[in-house]
């Protein structure tokens, strides 16, 4: 397929996959087609794992495009069940954002959908399928892909990795960028490194710590954030959440730092080994000074206390829209420029995570009424607990508001607001 002046695509590595060197691509305009298909990959020596991919790719295509640049992609899909695209934490146009029954009818077995849209903010995004009742279980089998949208002036590093992680219960393995680990990486002493993680598994929570670096964590679901080191240098990363992540690596050769998956009533397991090989760089400046410019779109404070607020039951319904078709109402309706809190009640046994489409939000602390310094499109809700958002309305149509239960399979459900 044509690489257009609009688009220039990635592809994820046996390795932990560094991004490709940027390359001048041919003239023309054409639409970027991605095609959904089934693939088998090769997980373990002795067999062969049935799965879903975008271009035969699992995970991937990865697609880079310059900020004010338009996105033309068209879905064509290959698949014996009908999907969408939904472009996963882009601020984009109602009619864009790929849900299927809410925004856009799903594309048919052999059809297509053309995506049009000029992603307003940089960052790191995803894309994947969000039809009903079948998008789980395709994002399950490997169907997700990621989007690059430019900084300007990105920071100076010398290395690009990229990390998914997924879990493949057919197999009886969690695997890296579809490899089964660790996968190993070199980089010279004192390099640079800029790490984009991102949990592809729709219905787990993966634990993920870094050992021998130290790692800041520099944006969440594609906005930049003031940079922080995590507690314990570990993260929890949720279904389709992404993490940007700097560190150095170590000064001394043959050193190893790399990532290590937390097990859930098993061992923890090595992700990714990095060793610090070659002529070592020198850095004048540490990395705490160096981050992402905030998003100046986003507002600096919402005045909760004149907020539109509202607890929603994170229960089989979600507050009445059930997943086999939205309702005719949404959940609430808001005007254009209103502060929106709104109130995640998880009652049941299982963590859930909600997703916020065309907006990100603040998660408000349990205790007080401050927020934390990043934003979010995905929050996790531990069971039985009650956790609290709040956004700014600003981008006019009809938004799904989608709930995914973390467990052995994927579930979940789906209401939408309107912002008018």
């Amino acid at each position: 397929m044509p690489i257009t002046r609009r688009l220039l695509l990635g592809s994820t590595l046996a390795t932990l996959a560094s991004w490709p060197a940027r390359a001048e691509p041919p003239a023309g305009g054409d639409m970027r087609v991605i095609e959904a298909r089934p693939t088998a990959l090769r997980l373990r020596p002795e067999s062969e794992t049935a799965a879903f991919g975008f271009d035969g790719q699992v995970p991937g295509p990865i697609l880079r495009v310059a900020r004010g640049s338009e996105v033309r992609v068209r879905l064509v899909n290959r698949l014996d069940q009908p999907m969408s695209l939904h472009w996963r934490g882009v601020r984009i146009d109602n009619a864009m954002d790929g849900v299927a029954g809410l925004t856009q009818k799903a594309a048919p077995p052999g059809g297509a959908f053309d995506y049009r849209f000029t992603p307003p903010d940089p960052g790191f995004f995803a894309f994947h399928p969000q039809a009903e009742g079948v998008s789980g279980a395709q994002i399950g089998r490997g169907l997700s892909g990621f989007l690059i949208v430019e900084e300007a002036e990105p920071p100076a590093v010398d290395r690009e990795l990229f990390a998914a992680v997924h879990e493949w219960p057919e197999a009886g393995l969690t695997t890296l960028n579809a490899r089964a680990p660790p996968l190993v990486e070199t980089a010279p002493p004192g390099a640079r490194v800029r790490l984009r993680l991102v949990n592809t598994t729709p219905s787990q929570v993966h634990i993920v710590s870094f050992f021998g670096v130290r790692p800041l964590v520099v944006a969440i679901d594609g906005q930049p954030c003031d940079p922080f080191e995590p507690v314990r240098q570990t993260i929890p990363v949720g279904p389709l959440a992404r993490f940007e992540i700097m560190f150095d690596m170590p000064d001394q050769a043959g050193a190893e730092g790399g990532l290590t998956l937390r097990g859930r009533n098993a061992p923890d397991q090595t992700l990714a080994r990095l060793r610090a090989e070659g002529a070592p760089i020198a850095r004048a400046a540490p990395l705490p000074a160096i981050g992402l410019p905030l998003n100046p779109a986003l507002p600096p404070a919402i005045k909760l206390a004149e907020a539109f607020k509202l607890d929603i039951a994170m229960d089989a319904s979600l507050g009445g829209a059930a997943f086999s078709g939205f309702a005719a109402k949404p959940l609430f309706s808001v005007k254009r420029g209103t502060g929106v809190s709104l109130g995640l009640v998880n009652r049941g046994e299982a963590a859930q995570q909600a997703h916020l489409h065309g907006h990100h939000a603040r998660l408000l602390h349990d205790l007080d009424d401050g927020w934390e310094p990043y934003w979010r499109d995905s929050i996790l809700v531990p069971a039985n607990k009650t956790k609290r958002i709040a956004f700014l309305a600003d981008n006019p149509g009809k938004w799904a508001l989608d709930r995914w239960q973390i467990g052995p399979a994927p579930a979940g459900g789906s209401g939408w607001f309107e912002v008018t």
